[in-house]
Protein backbone atom coordinates (compact mmCIF):
# COMPACT_ATOMS: atom_id res chain seq x y z
CA UNK A 1 0.00 0.00 0.00
CA UNK A 2 2.92 2.67 0.75
CA UNK A 3 4.09 1.36 -2.76
CA UNK A 4 0.70 2.18 -4.32
CA UNK A 5 0.72 5.94 -2.21
CA UNK A 6 3.83 6.87 -3.64
CA UNK A 7 3.03 6.48 -7.03
CA UNK A 8 0.25 8.49 -6.45
CA UNK A 9 1.85 11.56 -5.19
CA UNK A 10 4.49 10.89 -8.21
CA UNK A 11 1.56 10.95 -10.79
CA UNK A 12 -0.08 14.31 -8.72
CA UNK A 13 3.24 16.19 -9.40
CA UNK A 14 2.99 15.02 -13.18
CA UNK A 15 -0.42 16.46 -13.55
CA UNK A 16 -0.06 19.25 -11.43
CA UNK A 17 2.92 20.05 -13.19
CA UNK A 18 1.23 20.14 -16.62
CA UNK A 19 -1.57 22.31 -15.58
CA UNK A 20 0.53 24.74 -13.87
CA UNK A 21 2.79 25.28 -16.94
CA UNK A 22 -0.84 25.50 -19.27
CA UNK A 23 -2.14 27.67 -16.58
CA UNK A 24 1.09 29.98 -16.75
CA UNK A 25 0.75 30.08 -20.92
CA UNK A 26 -3.01 31.17 -20.71
CA UNK A 27 -2.37 33.49 -18.05
CA UNK A 28 0.19 35.27 -20.27
CA UNK A 29 -2.48 36.99 -22.68
CA UNK A 30 -4.76 38.29 -20.07
CA UNK A 31 -1.64 39.92 -18.15
CA UNK A 32 -0.26 41.37 -21.76
CA UNK A 33 -3.87 43.26 -22.26
CA UNK A 34 -3.76 44.14 -18.72
CA UNK A 35 -0.29 45.81 -18.72
CA UNK A 36 -1.32 49.55 -20.41
CA UNK A 37 -4.28 49.44 -18.05
CA UNK A 38 -2.97 50.59 -14.22
CA UNK A 39 -1.15 47.04 -13.07
CA UNK A 40 1.60 47.18 -10.68
CA UNK A 41 3.34 44.76 -9.88
CA UNK A 42 4.27 45.27 -6.01
CA UNK A 43 5.80 43.32 -2.92
CA UNK A 44 3.60 43.34 0.30
CA UNK A 45 4.98 42.80 3.65
CA UNK A 46 2.66 40.15 5.27
CA UNK A 47 2.95 38.32 8.81
CA UNK A 48 6.49 38.62 10.65
CA UNK A 49 7.77 40.37 7.18
CA UNK A 50 7.06 38.02 4.64
CA UNK A 51 7.12 38.79 1.29
CA UNK A 52 3.97 38.65 -0.61
CA UNK A 53 3.93 39.03 -4.26
CA UNK A 54 0.88 41.14 -5.72
CA UNK A 55 -0.39 42.79 -8.29
CA UNK A 56 -2.94 46.10 -8.29
CA UNK A 57 -5.44 46.59 -11.26
CA UNK A 58 -7.19 49.99 -10.88
CA UNK A 59 -9.77 51.85 -12.24
CA UNK A 60 -8.97 53.67 -15.69
CA UNK A 61 -8.63 57.24 -15.20
CA UNK A 62 -8.11 57.47 -11.39
CA UNK A 63 -6.46 60.13 -10.56
CA UNK A 64 -6.89 60.33 -6.73
CA UNK A 65 -9.84 62.64 -6.65
CA UNK A 66 -12.25 59.34 -6.15
CA UNK A 67 -11.98 56.08 -4.36
CA UNK A 68 -13.44 52.75 -5.07
CA UNK A 69 -14.84 48.85 -3.83
CA UNK A 70 -11.49 46.80 -2.83
CA UNK A 71 -11.36 43.33 -3.94
CA UNK A 72 -8.36 41.21 -2.91
CA UNK A 73 -8.31 38.16 -4.37
CA UNK A 74 -5.82 35.23 -2.73
CA UNK A 75 -4.58 32.75 -4.83
CA UNK A 76 -5.40 29.00 -5.41
CA UNK A 77 -3.00 26.54 -4.32
CA UNK A 78 -0.45 26.19 -6.67
CA UNK A 79 -1.41 28.75 -8.74
CA UNK A 80 0.68 31.92 -9.48
CA UNK A 81 -0.52 35.63 -9.50
CA UNK A 82 -1.33 35.70 -13.02
CA UNK A 83 -4.43 33.60 -12.41
CA UNK A 84 -7.15 36.48 -11.68
CA UNK A 85 -5.77 38.89 -14.62
CA UNK A 86 -8.50 38.48 -16.87
CA UNK A 87 -11.07 38.72 -14.17
CA UNK A 88 -9.23 41.37 -12.35
CA UNK A 89 -9.07 43.60 -15.47
CA UNK A 90 -13.09 42.96 -16.17
CA UNK A 91 -13.85 44.17 -11.97
CA UNK A 92 -11.71 47.29 -12.74
CA UNK A 93 -13.24 48.51 -15.51
CA UNK A 94 -16.28 48.38 -13.49
CA UNK A 95 -14.95 50.26 -11.00
CA UNK A 96 -12.93 48.32 -8.20
CA UNK A 97 -9.78 48.21 -6.99
CA UNK A 98 -8.43 44.57 -7.71
CA UNK A 99 -5.01 43.38 -5.65
CA UNK A 100 -4.58 39.76 -6.29
CA UNK A 101 -1.58 38.32 -4.38
CA UNK A 102 0.39 35.01 -3.90
CA UNK A 103 -0.20 33.61 -0.81
CA UNK A 104 2.70 32.55 1.60
CA UNK A 105 4.80 29.54 0.47
CA UNK A 106 3.66 29.28 -3.05
CA UNK A 107 5.88 30.59 -5.88
CA UNK A 108 7.88 33.77 -5.50
CA UNK A 109 6.05 34.73 -2.15
CA UNK A 110 8.17 34.13 0.69
CA UNK A 111 7.51 31.96 3.76
CA UNK A 112 6.18 28.56 3.53
CA UNK A 113 2.90 26.54 3.18
CA UNK A 114 0.70 27.51 6.06
CA UNK A 115 -2.78 25.72 4.62
CA UNK A 116 -4.88 28.84 5.68
CA UNK A 117 -3.47 28.92 9.19
CA UNK A 118 -2.84 32.06 11.09
CA UNK A 119 -0.46 33.24 9.16
CA UNK A 120 -2.67 33.37 6.16
CA UNK A 121 -5.51 35.21 7.78
CA UNK A 122 -2.96 37.62 9.38
CA UNK A 123 -1.21 38.09 5.73
CA UNK A 124 -4.79 38.55 4.13
CA UNK A 125 -5.31 41.71 6.38
CA UNK A 126 -2.02 43.03 5.94
CA UNK A 127 -2.73 42.91 2.42
CA UNK A 128 -5.77 45.20 2.84
CA UNK A 129 -4.00 47.53 5.36
CA UNK A 130 -1.45 47.91 1.92
CA UNK A 131 -4.04 48.29 -0.51
CA UNK A 132 -6.32 51.41 1.69
CA UNK A 133 -2.40 52.95 2.25
CA UNK A 134 -1.75 52.53 -1.18
CA UNK A 135 -4.24 52.57 -3.61
CA UNK A 136 -7.72 54.51 -4.23
CA UNK A 137 -9.52 51.90 -2.37
CA UNK A 138 -12.57 52.60 -0.19
CA UNK A 139 -12.30 50.89 3.62
CA UNK A 140 -15.66 51.27 3.98
CA UNK A 141 -16.19 48.54 0.78
CA UNK A 142 -14.21 45.53 1.02
CA UNK A 143 -14.49 42.51 -0.91
CA UNK A 144 -12.55 38.99 -0.67
CA UNK A 145 -12.81 36.39 -3.25
CA UNK A 146 -10.72 33.90 -4.63
CA UNK A 147 -11.07 29.84 -5.68
CA UNK A 148 -10.08 26.91 -3.90
CA UNK A 149 -7.52 28.07 -1.44
CA UNK A 150 -8.14 31.59 -1.88
CA UNK A 151 -12.00 30.62 -1.51
CA UNK A 152 -11.54 29.22 2.04
CA UNK A 153 -8.63 32.04 3.09
CA UNK A 154 -11.24 34.77 2.14
CA UNK A 155 -14.04 33.25 4.32
CA UNK A 156 -11.61 32.62 7.25
CA UNK A 157 -10.41 36.19 6.95
CA UNK A 158 -14.02 37.63 6.89
CA UNK A 159 -14.54 35.56 9.81
CA UNK A 160 -11.70 37.76 11.63
CA UNK A 161 -11.58 41.38 9.91
CA UNK A 162 -14.96 43.14 10.26
CA UNK A 163 -13.84 45.37 7.41
CA UNK A 164 -14.72 42.92 4.90
CA UNK A 165 -18.02 43.35 3.95
CA UNK A 166 -18.82 41.08 1.11
CA UNK A 167 -17.45 37.65 0.35
CA UNK A 168 -17.47 35.36 -2.73
CA UNK A 169 -16.04 31.70 -1.95
CA UNK A 170 -15.72 29.45 -5.46
CA UNK A 171 -14.97 25.73 -5.61
CA UNK A 172 -13.75 26.36 -1.43
CA UNK A 173 -14.09 24.69 2.02
CA UNK A 174 -16.01 25.46 5.03
CA UNK A 175 -14.85 22.35 6.73
CA UNK A 176 -11.75 21.26 5.76
CA UNK A 177 -11.60 17.55 8.14
CA UNK A 178 -14.89 16.95 6.52
CA UNK A 179 -13.69 17.48 3.06
CA UNK A 180 -10.53 15.03 2.87
CA UNK A 181 -11.95 12.68 5.80
CA UNK A 182 -15.12 12.55 5.96
CA UNK A 183 -17.27 9.38 7.18
CA UNK A 184 -13.21 9.05 9.21
CA UNK A 185 -11.92 7.81 5.74
CA UNK A 186 -8.28 9.36 3.89
CA UNK A 187 -9.53 10.79 0.75
CA UNK A 188 -6.13 9.29 -1.23
CA UNK A 189 -6.49 10.60 -4.44
CA UNK A 190 -7.89 13.90 -3.57
CA UNK A 191 -4.64 14.68 -0.79
CA UNK A 192 -2.21 13.42 -2.97
CA UNK A 193 -2.79 15.74 -5.48
CA UNK A 194 -2.38 18.79 -3.25
CA UNK A 195 0.11 17.19 -1.97
CA UNK A 196 2.24 16.72 -5.58
CA UNK A 197 1.32 20.34 -5.89
CA UNK A 198 2.30 21.64 -3.46
CA UNK A 199 6.05 20.17 -3.71
CA UNK A 200 6.23 21.20 -6.90
CA UNK A 201 4.92 24.82 -7.11
CA UNK A 202 5.81 25.57 -2.98
CA UNK A 203 7.89 25.06 0.09
CA UNK A 204 5.85 23.04 2.66
CA UNK A 205 6.31 23.29 6.34
CA UNK A 206 7.90 21.03 8.42
CA UNK A 207 4.07 20.79 10.04
CA UNK A 208 2.33 20.19 6.61
CA UNK A 209 4.40 17.93 6.11
CA UNK A 210 3.95 15.39 8.99
CA UNK A 211 0.36 16.15 8.35
CA UNK A 212 0.28 14.19 4.88
CA UNK A 213 2.70 11.74 6.18
CA UNK A 214 0.27 10.67 9.30
CA UNK A 215 -2.88 10.86 6.87
CA UNK A 216 -0.92 8.16 4.46
CA UNK A 217 0.05 6.02 7.34
CA UNK A 218 -3.69 5.80 8.81
CA UNK A 219 -1.95 6.81 12.37
CA UNK A 220 -5.01 6.61 14.75
CA UNK A 221 -2.59 8.31 17.28
CA UNK A 222 -2.45 11.41 15.61
CA UNK A 223 -5.80 11.63 13.96
CA UNK A 224 -7.05 14.47 16.90
CA UNK A 225 -4.16 16.23 16.14
CA UNK A 226 -4.92 16.17 12.42
CA UNK A 227 -9.06 17.06 13.51
CA UNK A 228 -7.59 19.66 15.68
CA UNK A 229 -5.01 21.27 12.79
CA UNK A 230 -7.86 21.07 10.28
CA UNK A 231 -10.55 23.20 12.66
CA UNK A 232 -8.48 25.33 13.26
CA UNK A 233 -8.24 26.05 8.89
CA UNK A 234 -11.91 25.43 8.57
CA UNK A 235 -14.77 28.62 8.42
CA UNK A 236 -16.92 26.35 10.14
CA UNK A 237 -15.52 27.03 13.74
CA UNK A 238 -15.99 30.58 13.80
CA UNK A 239 -19.40 30.93 11.97
CA UNK A 240 -20.65 32.82 14.79
CA UNK A 241 -17.85 35.20 14.10
CA UNK A 242 -18.64 35.45 10.69
CA UNK A 243 -22.60 36.00 11.37
CA UNK A 244 -21.57 38.72 13.83
CA UNK A 245 -19.57 40.69 11.43
CA UNK A 246 -21.95 40.16 8.87
CA UNK A 247 -19.82 39.84 5.37
CA UNK A 248 -22.59 39.11 2.72
CA UNK A 249 -21.50 35.93 1.74
CA UNK A 250 -21.97 33.87 -1.68
CA UNK A 251 -20.51 30.42 -2.39
CA UNK A 252 -20.39 28.28 -5.12
CA UNK A 253 -19.10 24.46 -5.96
CA UNK A 254 -19.71 21.98 -7.78
CA UNK A 255 -21.52 18.35 -7.69
CA UNK A 256 -18.68 16.10 -8.30
CA UNK A 257 -15.84 18.34 -6.62
CA UNK A 258 -13.00 15.56 -5.37
CA UNK A 259 -10.91 17.86 -2.69
CA UNK A 260 -14.08 20.04 -1.31
CA UNK A 261 -17.44 18.18 -1.85
CA UNK A 262 -20.59 19.60 -1.45
CA UNK A 263 -21.84 18.43 1.76
CA UNK A 264 -19.87 20.56 3.98
CA UNK A 265 -20.49 23.97 2.18
CA UNK A 266 -24.39 23.29 2.15
CA UNK A 267 -23.86 22.37 6.25
CA UNK A 268 -21.98 25.76 6.23
CA UNK A 269 -24.09 27.49 4.19
CA UNK A 270 -27.45 26.75 6.59
CA UNK A 271 -25.46 28.18 9.81
CA UNK A 272 -25.13 31.75 8.21
CA UNK A 273 -27.34 34.37 9.15
CA UNK A 274 -26.43 37.19 7.27
CA UNK A 275 -27.19 37.69 3.42
CA UNK A 276 -25.78 34.59 1.58
CA UNK A 277 -26.23 32.91 -1.67
CA UNK A 278 -25.07 29.29 -2.49
CA UNK A 279 -24.75 27.91 -6.65
CA UNK A 280 -23.63 24.14 -6.95
CA UNK A 281 -23.17 23.24 -10.94
CA UNK A 282 -21.90 20.28 -12.82
CA UNK A 283 -18.02 19.72 -12.31
CA UNK A 284 -15.64 19.01 -10.77
CA UNK A 285 -12.89 21.27 -8.66
CA UNK A 286 -12.44 25.19 -9.74
CA UNK A 287 -13.83 23.51 -13.35
CA UNK A 288 -17.23 25.65 -13.34
CA UNK A 289 -14.84 28.84 -12.83
CA UNK A 290 -11.94 27.97 -15.25
CA UNK A 291 -13.55 29.97 -18.49
CA UNK A 292 -14.14 32.82 -16.28
CA UNK A 293 -10.31 32.67 -15.09
CA UNK A 294 -9.98 32.68 -19.35
CA UNK A 295 -11.20 35.96 -19.91
CA UNK A 296 -14.47 33.88 -21.40
CA UNK A 297 -18.02 34.39 -20.51
CA UNK A 298 -18.52 32.18 -17.32
CA UNK A 299 -22.37 31.80 -14.94
CA UNK A 300 -19.58 31.70 -12.22
CA UNK A 301 -17.79 34.86 -12.26
CA UNK A 302 -21.16 36.87 -13.75
CA UNK A 303 -22.82 36.01 -10.19
CA UNK A 304 -20.19 37.13 -8.12
CA UNK A 305 -19.68 40.46 -9.76
CA UNK A 306 -23.21 40.61 -9.16
CA UNK A 307 -22.95 40.32 -5.55
CA UNK A 308 -20.04 42.61 -5.27
CA UNK A 309 -22.09 45.35 -7.30
CA UNK A 310 -24.71 45.25 -5.00
CA UNK A 311 -23.33 44.12 -1.63
CA UNK A 312 -20.39 47.06 -1.94
CA UNK A 313 -21.70 49.49 -4.96
CA UNK A 314 -25.38 49.18 -3.46
CA UNK A 315 -26.50 48.54 -7.21
CA UNK A 316 -30.22 47.76 -7.09
CA UNK A 317 -29.19 44.89 -9.74
CA UNK A 318 -31.80 42.28 -8.19
CA UNK A 319 -29.56 39.32 -6.67
CA UNK A 320 -30.96 40.06 -2.98
CA UNK A 321 -34.18 39.36 -3.88
CA UNK A 322 -33.76 35.73 -6.30
CA UNK A 323 -33.84 32.95 -4.53
CA UNK A 324 -30.61 32.01 -2.73
CA UNK A 325 -29.97 28.58 -3.57
CA UNK A 326 -29.48 28.21 -7.46
CA UNK A 327 -28.99 24.96 -8.51
CA UNK A 328 -27.94 23.01 -12.56
CA UNK A 329 -28.59 19.44 -12.38
CA UNK A 330 -26.35 17.40 -13.45
CA UNK A 331 -28.72 15.90 -16.20
CA UNK A 332 -30.92 19.05 -17.64
CA UNK A 333 -29.79 22.91 -18.82
CA UNK A 334 -31.32 24.83 -16.49
CA UNK A 335 -30.73 26.82 -13.16
CA UNK A 336 -33.53 26.12 -10.42
CA UNK A 337 -34.17 28.40 -7.50
CA UNK A 338 -34.72 27.23 -3.68
CA UNK A 339 -35.38 29.58 -0.82
CA UNK A 340 -33.21 27.58 1.19
CA UNK A 341 -30.76 24.04 1.50
CA UNK A 342 -33.79 21.75 2.86
CA UNK A 343 -35.67 22.94 0.22
CA UNK A 344 -33.94 21.34 -2.21
CA UNK A 345 -35.00 17.80 -1.41
CA UNK A 346 -38.78 18.96 -0.35
CA UNK A 347 -39.73 14.89 -0.41
CA UNK A 348 -38.14 11.97 0.29
CA UNK A 349 -38.58 8.24 -1.24
CA UNK A 350 -37.00 5.79 0.91
CA UNK A 351 -35.51 2.84 -0.79
CA UNK A 352 -35.77 -0.31 1.94
CA UNK A 353 -32.69 -2.26 2.15
CA UNK A 354 -34.57 -5.71 3.22
CA UNK A 355 -32.60 -9.22 4.34
CA UNK A 356 -29.06 -9.60 5.50
CA UNK A 357 -26.17 -10.09 2.95
CA UNK A 358 -22.75 -11.08 3.86
CA UNK A 359 -19.16 -9.71 2.03
CA UNK A 360 -15.99 -10.37 1.90
CA UNK A 361 -13.57 -6.82 1.97
CA UNK A 362 -10.00 -6.18 0.29
CA UNK A 363 -11.54 -6.69 -3.05
CA UNK A 364 -12.48 -3.51 -5.50
CA UNK A 365 -15.86 -5.60 -6.95
CA UNK A 366 -15.69 -3.02 -9.82
CA UNK A 367 -18.30 -0.44 -8.17
CA UNK A 368 -16.12 2.41 -7.82
CA UNK A 369 -16.31 6.87 -7.21
CA UNK A 370 -14.19 6.82 -10.24
CA UNK A 371 -11.06 9.12 -10.70
CA UNK A 372 -10.18 12.36 -9.17
CA UNK A 373 -11.20 15.22 -11.64
CA UNK A 374 -11.15 12.91 -15.09
CA UNK A 375 -15.05 11.54 -13.74
CA UNK A 376 -16.45 14.62 -12.68
CA UNK A 377 -15.32 16.15 -15.98
CA UNK A 378 -16.96 13.80 -17.93
CA UNK A 379 -19.89 13.82 -16.26
CA UNK A 380 -19.93 17.86 -16.59
CA UNK A 381 -18.85 18.24 -20.16
CA UNK A 382 -20.92 14.89 -21.45
CA UNK A 383 -22.87 13.76 -19.03
CA UNK A 384 -20.85 10.56 -18.62
CA UNK A 385 -20.33 9.46 -14.58
CA UNK A 386 -18.40 6.52 -13.74
CA UNK A 387 -20.61 3.55 -14.59
CA UNK A 388 -20.82 -0.12 -13.50
CA UNK A 389 -22.76 -3.37 -14.89
CA UNK A 390 -24.96 -4.06 -11.45
CA UNK A 391 -26.11 -7.79 -12.40
CA UNK A 392 -22.36 -8.23 -13.07
CA UNK A 393 -21.20 -7.20 -10.03
CA UNK A 394 -19.87 -9.88 -7.90
CA UNK A 395 -21.85 -10.43 -4.85
CA UNK A 396 -19.27 -11.54 -2.90
CA UNK A 397 -17.61 -8.59 -2.40
CA UNK A 398 -20.69 -6.57 -3.25
CA UNK A 399 -23.84 -5.81 -1.39
CA UNK A 400 -26.61 -5.03 -4.30
CA UNK A 401 -30.36 -3.82 -3.27
CA UNK A 402 -32.63 -2.54 -6.35
CA UNK A 403 -35.90 -0.69 -6.44
CA UNK A 404 -38.46 -1.34 -8.74
CA UNK A 405 -38.97 0.62 -12.08
CA UNK A 406 -40.10 4.12 -11.83
CA UNK A 407 -43.10 5.40 -13.67
CA UNK A 408 -41.63 8.58 -14.18
CA UNK A 409 -38.67 10.57 -13.68
CA UNK A 410 -37.29 10.67 -10.36
CA UNK A 411 -35.76 14.54 -10.14
CA UNK A 412 -33.06 13.39 -7.47
CA UNK A 413 -31.75 16.58 -5.34
CA UNK A 414 -29.51 17.11 -2.50
CA UNK A 415 -28.25 14.28 0.15
CA UNK A 416 -29.39 10.75 -0.11
CA UNK A 417 -28.70 9.45 3.49
CA UNK A 418 -28.21 5.38 4.41
CA UNK A 419 -29.40 4.14 7.84
CA UNK A 420 -28.59 0.24 8.04
CA UNK A 421 -26.96 -2.55 10.63
CA UNK A 422 -23.80 -3.80 10.17
CA UNK A 423 -21.98 -6.77 11.99
CA UNK A 424 -17.92 -7.26 11.10
CA UNK A 425 -15.71 -9.88 12.06
CA UNK A 426 -12.89 -7.36 13.16
CA UNK A 427 -12.87 -4.24 15.20
CA UNK A 428 -11.96 -1.91 11.93
CA UNK A 429 -13.09 -1.78 8.62
CA UNK A 430 -14.18 0.19 5.46
CA UNK A 431 -17.39 0.72 3.36
CA UNK A 432 -18.04 2.32 0.43
CA UNK A 433 -21.75 3.16 -0.24
CA UNK A 434 -22.60 3.90 -4.13
CA UNK A 435 -26.17 5.07 -5.25
CA UNK A 436 -26.71 4.30 -8.93
CA UNK A 437 -29.10 4.99 -11.70
CA UNK A 438 -29.69 1.74 -13.24
CA UNK A 439 -31.01 1.57 -16.98
CA UNK A 440 -32.75 -1.33 -18.86
CA UNK A 441 -29.52 -3.62 -20.09
CA UNK A 442 -28.42 -2.90 -16.08
CA UNK A 443 -25.86 -0.55 -16.26
CA UNK A 444 -25.20 1.77 -13.77
CA UNK A 445 -24.92 5.30 -13.95
CA UNK A 446 -23.01 6.97 -10.52
CA UNK A 447 -25.33 8.98 -8.87
CA UNK A 448 -23.24 9.43 -5.65
CA UNK A 449 -21.03 7.54 -2.94
CA UNK A 450 -19.45 8.35 0.47
CA UNK A 451 -17.25 6.08 2.35
CA UNK A 452 -17.28 5.28 5.90
CA UNK A 453 -15.07 3.35 8.21
CA UNK A 454 -15.39 1.98 11.82
CA UNK A 455 -12.76 1.80 14.50
CA UNK A 456 -12.90 -0.43 17.91
CA UNK A 457 -16.19 -1.99 17.06
CA UNK A 458 -16.45 -5.77 19.00
CA UNK A 459 -16.43 -8.80 16.23
CA UNK A 460 -19.95 -10.24 15.99
CA UNK A 461 -21.39 -7.33 17.85
CA UNK A 462 -24.04 -4.98 15.41
CA UNK A 463 -24.04 -1.13 15.19
CA UNK A 464 -25.80 1.21 13.27
CA UNK A 465 -24.40 3.03 10.12
CA UNK A 466 -25.58 6.22 9.34
CA UNK A 467 -23.94 7.81 6.48
CA UNK A 468 -24.58 10.77 4.11
CA UNK A 469 -23.63 10.01 0.65
CA UNK A 470 -22.44 13.25 -1.61
CA UNK A 471 -24.86 15.68 -2.54
CA UNK A 472 -26.19 15.93 -5.68
CA UNK A 473 -28.47 17.03 -8.14
CA UNK A 474 -29.55 14.24 -10.92
CA UNK A 475 -32.38 13.05 -13.04
CA UNK A 476 -33.19 9.36 -13.27
CA UNK A 477 -35.27 8.52 -16.46
CA UNK A 478 -38.52 6.76 -16.30
CA UNK A 479 -38.08 3.26 -16.84
CA UNK A 480 -34.87 2.70 -14.79
CA UNK A 481 -34.14 1.92 -11.38
CA UNK A 482 -32.12 2.70 -8.09
CA UNK A 483 -29.73 0.64 -6.89
CA UNK A 484 -27.78 0.91 -3.77
CA UNK A 485 -24.52 -0.97 -3.90
CA UNK A 486 -21.99 -1.44 -0.94
CA UNK A 487 -18.01 -2.78 -1.30
CA UNK A 488 -14.95 -1.91 0.99
CA UNK A 489 -12.36 -0.61 -1.68
CA UNK A 490 -12.20 2.12 -3.85
CA UNK A 491 -9.26 3.97 -5.38
CA UNK A 492 -10.23 7.07 -4.02
CA UNK A 493 -9.74 6.57 -0.68
CA UNK A 494 -7.66 4.65 1.91
CA UNK A 495 -9.28 1.31 3.22
CA UNK A 496 -9.06 -0.31 6.54
CA UNK A 497 -10.55 -3.88 6.27
CA UNK A 498 -7.57 -6.67 8.17
CA UNK A 499 -7.17 -9.05 5.83
CA UNK A 500 -9.82 -11.73 5.60
CA UNK A 501 -12.39 -9.63 7.47
CA UNK A 502 -16.23 -9.96 6.64
CA UNK A 503 -19.30 -6.83 6.69
CA UNK A 504 -22.79 -8.28 7.41
CA UNK A 505 -25.52 -6.25 6.51
CA UNK A 506 -28.79 -6.75 8.47
CA UNK A 507 -32.32 -4.97 8.42
CA UNK A 508 -33.56 -5.83 12.00
CA UNK A 509 -37.70 -5.63 12.51
CA UNK A 510 -37.28 -2.69 14.92
CA UNK A 511 -34.51 -0.89 13.14
CA UNK A 512 -34.98 -1.46 9.42
CA UNK A 513 -32.36 -0.34 6.53
CA UNK A 514 -33.10 1.44 3.92
CA UNK A 515 -31.63 4.86 2.04
CA UNK A 516 -33.41 7.87 2.12
CA UNK A 517 -33.86 9.62 -1.73
CA UNK A 518 -34.66 13.24 -1.98
CA UNK A 519 -36.25 14.09 -4.84
CA UNK A 520 -37.50 17.94 -5.93
CA UNK A 521 -40.54 18.42 -5.45
CA UNK A 522 -42.96 17.94 -8.28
Amino acid sequence: MGHDRKALRTTAVGVASATLIAGGVLGAAPAAQAAGNGVRFVDISGEGGTVLKANVVTPAGADGSRTYPLLVLPTSWGLPQVEYFAQAQKLADSGYVVLSYNVRGFWQSGGEIEVAGPPDIADARKVIDWALANTPADARKVGMAGVSYGAGISLLTAAQDKRVKAVAALSGWADLIDSIYSGRTQHVQASALLDGASLVTGRQSAELREIFDNFYASDLSKEQDMINWGKKRSAATYVDQLNSNGAAVMMANAWGDSIFPPNQYADFYEKLTGPKRLEFRPGDHATAELTGLLGLPNDVWTDTERWFDHYLRGEDNGIDREQPVQLKSRSSGGYEGYPDWKSVGATTRKLDLSGTTTIHTNVDSGADGGIVFLSSILDQLAQLPPVASIPLLPRAWAAVWQSGKYPTAQQVRGTAKLHTTVTPTKESGTLVAYLYDVGPLGLGKLVSNAPYTFHGQTPGKPFGVDLELYSTAYDVPAGHRLALVVDTVDPLYIEHNPSGARLTFSSPANDPSYVSIPLREQ
